[in-house]
């Protein structure tokens, strides 16, 4: 198969698709969703979190969340954890949070027995080591967002930038798609804020009233702990 890569270490491919056809052919896999999910995700587990991914946004999450003894994260501003990273800056050590979303949560169990690490501008060094502790073939997925009226892939600046962020930490030879990543990051990272927070997924947010996940996502190298998916959960690698 010519997509996966399978000449280079450090390989990159976008979305759900892209996780499926790496994951069996690489040694580790990293997932980044900057805005928002795999940031929440980092700044929890350096916190002391545990955090279950989960696919579905139906009734289905509360039994999920019921079995698995933990808190299920609401919709952003309501005064629960969700998908906003400042909402996950409260969290106490050793506590479960369910963490449903369409993209990050979706791809991060869709990788099955490999290796898998919530990667982001925040956490990028310490993922990028974690993950070469498996081999040195690494998968690395920015996921992307849904276009709302058909729900197909819409290719996200801020997780290319975030890919690329781990890509450049990471030893071995490279894809183009890999390398291409790498380009976005080195591109934005003297204006980071700036870039992220202009581009469709920052203006978003910030117009939803959100500035601060912003700031938060974009805050390089702030956790030191790689978010490891074991048993369905995230945790401390």
């Amino acid at each position: 198969m010519t997509s996966d890569q399978q000449e280079f270490d450090i390989r990159c491919e976008w979305g759900l698709r892209g996780a499926e056809v790496l994951a069996p052919v690489c040694d580790a896999m990293v997932v980044v969703d900057v805005l928002s999910f795999t940031t929440a995700v980092s700044v929890a587990v350096n916190r002391g979190g545990v955090v279950f991914p989960y696919r579905w946004k139906d009734d289905s999450r509360i039994a999920f969340a019921q079995e698995v003894g933990a808190v299920l994260a609401g919709p952003r501003g309501t005064g629960t954890y969700s998908l906003s990273p400042l909402s996950l800056r409260s969290v106490k050590s050793g506590e479960r949070i369910v963490l449903p979303s369409p993209n990050g949560s979706t791809i991060s169990l869709a990788t099955g027995n490999t290796p898998t690490y919530a990667g982001c501008l925040r956490n990028a060094r310490a993922v990028a080591i974690a993950a070469m502790r498996h081999g040195p073939r690494i998968g690395v997925i920015p996921c992307g967002e849904r276009w709302a009226d058909d729900a197909t892939l819409r290719p996200a600046l801020e997780d290319l930038i975030g890919a690329g962020a781990v890509i450049a930490e990471l030893h071995g030879t490279r894809s183009p798609e890999a390398m291409a990543a790498v380009w976005a990051f080195e591109g934005a990272a003297a204006s980071l804020r700036e870039t992220i927070g202009a581009c469709a997924s920052g203006k978003e947010l910030i117009e939803r009233g959100h500035p601060e996940d912003v700031e938060i996502a974009c805050d390089l190298g702030a956790d030191a702990i790689a978010p490891w998916l074991v048993g369905g959960a995230y945790m401390a690698a």
